[in-house]
């Protein structure tokens, strides 16, 4: 039988879990609509690089601490949800969507560690060698990338909500 938290706890924990939902996919939805097009129609190739790389030095550390929230808020809440019935679990409607949404939030931090570890780094790597040989062919080809990536992981945060919101009707 689960004990049941403090109502404080868990209202903390549903209000931090929010928090940092709203903060990693507000930010992922303000750059895919509006500053990724913006930036598009306002600068060259090589400053739009420098610009997203500058935007990515922000915006990482906010995004790790938001997955990172997320998922110790998500473990407690799902722990002493009546829904649960195990971690693996697949026998009804809850537990499918809290399944399908932490698989999709799996797939959103493999993203997320190519952007920081594999793709970011290549762009300063690209922009030094692209000063001294003024080829901006791999600094386009990274900034296309990374643009991909950044929708592909906006793209996954809607379904993670759409998975949430089937696992709250349930």
């Amino acid at each position: 039988m689960l004990t049941t938290p403090p109502s404080w706890a868990l209202a903390l924990t549903y209000w931090l879990h929010m928090l940092a939902t709203v903060t990693w996919i507000g930010s992922l939805a303000g750059i895919s609509f509006l500053v990724l097009p913006a930036m598009q129609r306002s600068l060259n190739s090589e400053t739009q690089l420098v610009f997203l790389e500058a935007m990515q030095k922000r915006l990482e550390p906010i995004a790790w601490f938001s997955m990172s929230l997320l998922v110790l808020t998500g473990l407690f809440q799902m722990s002493v949800n009546e829904h649960y019935d195990g971690f693996l679990s697949v026998s009804t409607q809850w537990s499918l969507a809290i399944l399908a949404k932490h698989l999709l939030g799996i797939v959103m931090v493999v993203v997320s560690a190519i952007q920081t570890w594999e793709v970011i780094p290549a762009i300063q790597r690209a922009i030094v060698r692209s000063k001294k040989s003024d080829n901006t062919d791999e600094l386009n080809a990274l900034r296309r990338r990374e643009i991909l990536l950044l929708r592909i992981n906006f793209g996954l945060s809607v379904l993670i909500l759409l998975a949430t919101s089937f696992a709250r009707a349930a």
